[in-house]
């Protein structure tokens, strides 16, 4: 399941950025990439309240994904079929459509799992990561296909991804029973839809998590929207347009998914060790790093930066991502579990998200020219492409900064008592 799950992910979302850039949408990057946070506002939440109450997690799991992986499919099919005629419009509503009953199952799929782990009598927080890696392994594989194949510029990304996702559909349906509580009688609305998950917020302590979660959540997708046009920028240098880091973006970008399987093996350890307070805030250092990293490097002497950067992103991602949903899992009551994990992506992946990729799309086109390099004269085309990598290299140091001070504000005000080499209460 975790396998298939980010492998229908991985198809497109590294590669969608370099993909739009190439059809003249580079400036809708930024909107392409926060649908799916703002469809993860509402969309996680609402189907992790069905889940809790109506329909059982696998079935619903199977429903998302027949549906997220058909509308998948016909964007793909719309963008091969237009070529380079590509328009905005119907692209994007068929994209939309996909990723709006895709995120659901993000969360959805980590309830299955553990209520899978349960049953089995196994413990979450040490059994769940290894399985987690065949997640990230698959976000690879598909990464790393799309790569070798050529479709990193092409919509056929999209039609691998769909597909991808129709076999999930027929899978989910072998998974073992989830519980869903259908006693409503004599209950609030409140209790009956399932909304209790947002009394958390009661809670000061989750709700300074939610908040953080929130704040570390704007950088989640900015170099998977970017990264890929960043580093094809550097085509147009001669210095380093037959690079590896230029022809093969994504295959260097993968590095970060290959970091995330060996630091989703620590998190057990580093847990219990740590507690969840240094973990995510190791995690938001780390997005200091990443994005600092981008902005010093390039694809010819200086590729050991982007190397590096690639490898931290596994603490940056899964010290937060992996580590907040555990946390979530055992902080909140078994029957709103699934209404928590949902609340949980809408900090992350529904605010945070949106905040953060339209945000990074406004500070790279203020400092970044989006130029049609067809039209420049051969003469100028390097002074230009400089121009263009140091605005990029403007755009990494203001994320990084960004990424600094959440940390520091966390540090201070999240409040936690961890006892070591025990699990977390």
């Amino acid at each position: 399941m975790n396998f298939l799950q980010y492998a229908i992910w991985g198809a497109y979302l590294t590669s969608m950025g370099a993909f739009l850039a190439q059809h003249g949408l580079r400036d809708n990057i930024g909107i392409f990439y926060s649908i799916q946070g703002i469809v993860s506002l509402f969309m996680p939440a609402l189907v992790g309240i069905v889940a809790d109450r109506w329909i059982p997690g696998q079935k619903l799991l199977s429903i998302c994904h027949a549906l997220a992986g058909a509308f998948m499919i016909g964007a793909g099919i719309y963008g091969l079929n237009a070529g380079e005629a590509v328009q905005f419009g119907p692209l994007f509503s068929l994209y939309t459509m996909a990723v709006a009953f895709y995120m659901p199952t993000i969360a959805l799929s980590n309830s299955v799992a553990y209520n899978a782990l349960e049953k089995a009598g196994l413990d979450t927080v040490r059994d769940f990561p290894p399985i987690r890696v065949f997640g990230t392994v698959g976000f690879i594989c598909s990464m790393w296909t799309v790569d070798l194949l050529g479709y990193q510029n092409t919509a056929m990304q999209f039609v691998i991804s769909g597909g991808l996702g129709i076999v999930l559909m027929a899978y989910a349906l072998t998974l073992p029973e989830c519980p869903i509580n259908k006693t409503a009688t004599g209950k609030s609305f409140v209790e009956a839809m399932g909304l209790q998950a947002f009394s958390l917020f009661k809670q000061k302590k989750m709700a300074i998590f939610f908040i953080f979660s929130m704040l570390l959540g704007v950088s989640l997708q900015i170099t998977n929207g970017f990264a890929n046009p960043f580093l094809q920028s550097f085509g147009n240098l001669k210095e380093f347009a037959d690079t590896f880091g230029v022809k093969h973006a994504n295959i260097l970008i993968s590095i970060s998914q290959i970091s995330e399987t060996l630091c989703i093996l620590l998190i057990p350890f580093m847990l219990r060790t740590f507690g969840i307070k240094n973990v995510m805030l190791m995690a938001m250092l780390a997005w200091v790093l990443r994005f600092g990293l981008f902005g010093l490097g390039n694809p010819g002497s200086g590729v050991w930066m982007f190397v590096l950067s690639c490898i931290i992103y596994g603490l940056a991602f899964d010290f937060f991502n992996i580590s907040g949903s555990l946390y979530v899992n055992q902080e909140t009551d078994v029957n709103i579990r699934s209404s928590a994990q949902g609340l949980f992506m809408m900090m992350t992946n529904g605010f945070g998200a949106t905040i953060g990729t339209l945000g990074a799309q406004a500070v790279i086109d203020r400092f970044v020219p989006n130029i049609d390099f067809k039209m420049i004269p051969e003469e100028q085309i390097h002074d230009t492409a400089m121009q263009v990598w140091n605005g990029w290299s403007t755009a990494w140091y203001i994320f990084a900064a960004y990424a600094l001070v959440v940390a520091v504000c966390f540090a201070f005000a999240f409040k936690y008592k961890h006892t070591p080499n025990t699990a977390e209460k």
